[in-house]
C-alpha cells in the first residue's frame, strides 16, 4: 500500500509523563491580576516561545541555534526524485472533494506554530516570535515575525492570517468547519504583525492554541484577485510561504518542487540543516513494477520500499550489486498506522458483530505473512500499536473508571475480559477451525448457505466487493477471496484505477477497502474528527465508524489535565473499538526500508518520529558526480 505518511507531533518521554498541563521552560508569567470573563478571578498571563499539553519541551531555550538531529553544517544543492503511482490532476491538496492532488501541493504552506521530529507534544513559535494567553486559555494572542513573505514577495500578515481561517471556514471540509466553530469565537488581526483568537468559553482548552497555531496561511491578496477558492481543483497555485514552490509540472506524469530563492526563513532555527536540495522531483508512474524498473534504471533516486515482496526477492540488480544504489533498514519509532481490512458500516449487511467476526476470521495473517510477506511483518492488535496509549489484559484503574462511566453503552465483558486480540489462524491458507467458526457465526446472524453452497438471507446472497487499486496487492487480496468464497461468500477483489478508487472511497461507495486511520502517541481533539459521531461521513473517518461510548470518552479525553488521563481514555476508546471490529487488523512494520542511489546522506542518529529525506537528509556532489560518471544515472 502507498504510505504517504505524514510528520506528527509524537510521544512523551517517560519522565515527562506525570507532570501537569503547566507548560515547563522559557515561560514568562506577565501580570498578576486578569480578568478573564469566563468566572476567573485572577488569571496569569503566560509568555513563551513554546507551548505543551502535558510536558516539558525539548527546546526551552527561545534561542537555540538548531534542531537536535540535524547536521547543520550540511551542503544545500542537488536534487533528490521520489516515485508515486497513479497520477494527479489537481495541485490543490485543499479541494478533497475533487480530483486528485499532487504529491507534496501542501508542503508549500506554513502554519504559525510546528512541532519537530524529537519532541512529543509541543508546538513552537515559527512564524511567530512569541505567543501570550492566560492560564484559562480563553484565547491566544501570536506576536508574528515581520520578516515572513510569500513566494510572489508580498509580507505575511495578520490579516492574512485571519483571511485564511475566515477561507477555511468557508470552504474547507465540513468536519472541519464543524470542529472550528465550535473551539473559535474570533479571530481579529490587533495591527499587522498581531492576531488574536478568542476561544468558546464552553469548549476544551487543552490543545485549542496548538490546533489554530497548525492553521496553514494563505494570501488574502492573490485569492482576491485571483478569484480562486481553496475548495476548487485547479492548477494554479496560490503562493505559500515555504522554502519550496512549483517549478514545473506535467500533468499525470511529473512535478518538480524548486527551492524558493527568496525564502524568508533559510536562516530560522527550525530550518538550519533542514530543506537541503534545490529540488524535489516526483515521478509518476502507472504502477508499482513499472516504478521499480524505473529506479533500478536510475531514473528517479530515493524509493521508501512497501513490498515485502520486492524487498525480499527484487533488490538484486547491477546498480545494487556494483555499490551505486544502498539498501537500508532504518528504525521508526512512531506509532504504526491502524491499518487492516476497513468496512464501510453505512451498509446494513456489516451492522451484525457475528457477520464483521466471521469476515475476519477469514483472513489468515499467519500464512499470509509467512508465506507471502516473507515473515517481515508482525500482526497489528491495537489501534495504537507499540505505545502507552495500546489497551493491555483487563481494564483497572482510571481505565475502567472511563469503562464503568458508559457501561450502558458497551457490551459488559468489556469491563470485565482481556482486551479483544485478533483470532490466530494455522499454517494453511484455510484454517479450517476459522471456517467452522465463521460458519456458525453468519448462521447465527441469519446468513445459511442456498442450494450453491452461497450464504442466502431474504433470497439475497451475501456479497462483498474488495476494492484496490495496487496490482502488488492482487496475491494478498486473491487468497483471502478464495477463503471468504469458501465460507459462502459471493467475494470479489476489484482493483480499479487510482483517480476511480478515490473518488469511490471518497463517496463510500465500497464495500471493504484496505485503508488505515492516522494515529498518534498524543491524542486530543483529532480523536472526533476520525473516531466519533462528529466525522462520519468525512474521509478521515473511512469506516463511517461511531458509537455513542467512543463519543463520550473522546470528550473525556479533549479535557484530560495530565497525560496520564488521557492514556486512561484512550486506552479505553481501544478496547470498545477492538470490540466493534470495523477494522480487521492486519500487518505492520516498526521500521522503514529504503533503496537510494549512493549520492545522498542522513544523520548518524535519525529522530525517533521521522525519516526525514525530503528535509534533514542532503546531497553529495562529489558522489553524485562519480555515478553520473558511471552511468548510473539517467
Amino acid at each position: 500500500m502507498m504510505s504517504r505518511s505524514n510528520t506528527k507531533a509524537v510521544a512523551l518521554r517517560a519522565d515527562t509523563r506525570r507532570l501537569s498541563a503547566l507548560m515547563l521552560g522559557a515561560l514568562v508569567v506577565a501580570g498578576t491580576a486578569f480578568w478573564a470573563g469566563t468566572g476567573r478571578a485572577q488569571d496569569s498571563i503566560i509568555t513563551t516561545h513554546a507551548i505543551s499539553t502535558y510536558g516539558r519541551v525539548i527546546y526551552d531555550d527561545p534561542n537555540f541555534a538548531h534542531l537536535a538531529y540535524v547536521n547543520p553544517d550540511v551542503p544545500k544543492g542537488g536534487e533528490i526524485s521520489v516515485w508515486m503511482t497513479g497520477g494527479f490532476d489537481n495541485l490543490n491538496p485543499y479541494a478533497t472533494q475533487e480530483g486528485t492532488p499532487g504529491y507534496l501541493s501542501s508542503s508549500m504552506f506554513e502554519s504559525i506554530l510546528v512541532g519537530t521530529a524529537d519532541d512529543p507534544d509541543a508546538s513552537y513559535c515559527y512564524i511567530c516570535t512569541t505567543m501570550e494567553y492566560p492560564e484559562s486559555k480563553d484565547w491566544v494572542i501570536f506576536h508574528l515575525r515581520d520578516d515572513v513573505t510569500f513566494s510572489d514577495g508580498t509580507p505575511a500578515t495578520a490579516h492574512d492570517v485571519v483571511f485564511s481561517h475566515n477561507l477555511m471556514m468557508e470552504q474547507a471540509t465540513e468536519s472541519y468547519r464543524f470542529a472550528v466553530s465550535q473551539m473559535v469565537s474570533e479571530v481579529e488581526a490587533l495591527d499587522d504583525h498581531t492576531v488574536k483568537f478568542t476561544f468558546a468559553a464552553d469548549y476544551p482548552k487543552n490543545s485549542v492554541i496548538q490546533q489554530v497555531g497548525g492553521q496553514k496561511i494563505f494570501s488574502e491578496k492573490w485569492f482576491t484577485e485571483s478569484g480562486a477558492r481553496l475548495d476548487e481543483s485547479r492548477l494554479e497555485t496560490g503562493p505559500g510561504t515555504g522554502p519550496y514552490l512549483i517549478g514545473s509540472f506535467e500533468v499525470n506524469h511529473q512535478i518538480i518542487y524548486v527551492r524558493n530563492p527568496n525564502f524568508w526563513g533559510a536562516d530560522h532555527p527550525m530550518n538550519i540543516g533542514q530543506n537541503n536540495f534545490d529540488s524535489i522531483r516526483v515521478e509518476y508512474f502507472a504502477d508499482t513494477t513499472a516504478a521499480f524498473e524505473a529506479f533500478k534504471a536510475g531514473e528517479f533516486t530515493f524509493r521508501q520500499e512497501n513490498s515485502s515482496l520486492s524487498w525480499a526477492t527484487a533488490y538484486d540488480f547491477p546498480a545494487l550489486n556494483n555499490g551505486w544504489v544502498k539498501k537500508e533498514t532504518l528504525p521508526n519509532g512512531d506509532v504504526p498506522g491502524a491499518n487492516g481490512f476497513i468496512f464501510n458500516m453505512s451498509r446494513d449487511k456489516f451492522a451484525d458483530l457475528r457477520v464483521r467476526q466471521a469476515i475476519a476470521l477469514m483472513y489468515n495473517f499467519t500464512w499470509t505473512n509467512t508465506d507471502l510477506q516473507y515473515g517481515l511483518f508482525k500482526q497489528r492488535e491495537s489501534f495504537w500499536q507499540n505505545s502507552d496509549l495500546a489497551a493491555h489484559g483487563v481494564a483497572e484503574g482510571r481505565e475502567l473508571e472511563i469503562l464503568q462511566s458508559v457501561a450502558d453503552l458497551i457490551d459488559p465483558s468489556i469491563l470485565t475480559d482481556e482486551v479483544t486480540m485478533p483470532h490466530t489462524s494455522g499454517e494453511s491458507q484455510l484454517d479450517r477451525g476459522n471456517l467452522r467458526q465463521a460458519l456458525a457465526l453468519m448462521q447465527e446472524a441469519g446468513w445459511t448457505p442456498g442450494a450453491d453452497g452461497m450464504l442466502q438471507k431474504d433470497g439475497q446472497t451475501f456479497t462483498l466487493e474488495l476494492l484496490g487499486y495496487s496490482p502488488t496487492f492482487d496475491r494478498i487480496m486473491l487468497p483471502y477471496i478464495d477463503n471468504l468464497r469458501k465460507l459462502g461468500v459471493d467475494a470479489s477483489w476489484n482493483r480499479i484505477d487510482p483517480a476511480q478508487y478515490q473518488s469511490r472511497t471518497t463517496e463510500f461507495d465500497f464495500d471493504m477497502i484496505y485503508s488505515g486511520y492516522n494515529v498518534g502517541p498524543i491524542e486530543g481533539e483529532g480523536l472526533g474528527q476520525r473516531f466519533g459521531s462528529d466525522g462520519v461521513g468525512d474521509v478521515f473517518n473511512p469506516a463511517h465508524y461511531s458509537n455513542p461510548a467512543v463519543d463520550k470518552i473522546i470528550e473525556i479525553v479533549k479535557v484530560a489535565k495530565t497525560y496520564d488521563e488521557m492514556t486512561a481514555g484512550v486506552r479505553a476508546i481501544d478496547r470498545i473499538m477492538r470490540r466493534d471490529l470495523f477494522i480487521i487488523p492486519a500487518w505492520y512494520l516498526a521500521d522503514y526500508w529504503v533503496a537510494y542511489y549512493d549520492m545522498f546522506e542522513h544523520p548518524e542518529t535519525l529522530p525517533p518520529y521521522d525519516l526525514g529525506y525530503l528535509s534533514f537528509w542532503w546531497y553529495n556532489a562529489d558522489k553524485a558526480e562519480a555515478l553520473k560518471a558511471a552511468g548510473a544515472l539517467r
